[in-house]
């Protein structure tokens, strides 16, 4: 299973204007910036995060392929722990194939997010449905 990390601007200037429809960002240089394509690969979660003043990446959306959910708490990413090791963040979408990164991930992400937990807990059930079948 795959899933993938995407940059979805800077937090400070675009998390309060953030929705579940937002397809683009308003970038330091006060253009909107169209949101990249999903890898065609991604078939499991696909996690937008934002820059934070201080070169802190943080999550701000989960989604799978029936939820969309935008987060009121967002969540650092560490690297290794939460995507694995060996993938980077970049401009462009970075591929996850580390499915149990993923999973802290989003129970981190779940921890600190309780008012999102009943759509939250939907994706995490058939994420952990889904990893059990590719075993």
């Amino acid at each position: 299973m795959r899933h993938a990390l995407m940059y979805i601007g800077a937090f400070e200037r675009n998390f309060a204007n953030l929705t579940p429809e937002t397809d683009s960002f308003e970038g330091t240089d006060g253009a909107q910036h169209a949101y990249p394509a999903w890898p065609s690969s991604a078939d499991g979660l696909r996690i937008g995060y934002m820059e934070k003043t201080g070169k802190k990446f943080v999550a701000v959306r989960v989604a799978d392929s029936v939820n969309n959910v935008i987060l009121e708490n967002e969540q650092i990413l560490i690297p290794g722990q939460h995507f694995g090791f060996g993938a980077r963040l970049s401009a462009e979408p970075t591929s996850v194939e580390d499915s149990t990164a993923i999973l802290q991930l989003l129970e981190d992400i779940m921890k600190k997010n309780k008012s999102k937990g009943e759509e939250l807990m939907l994706i995490r059930t058939r994420l952990k449905a889904s990893m059990a079948s590719k075993r």
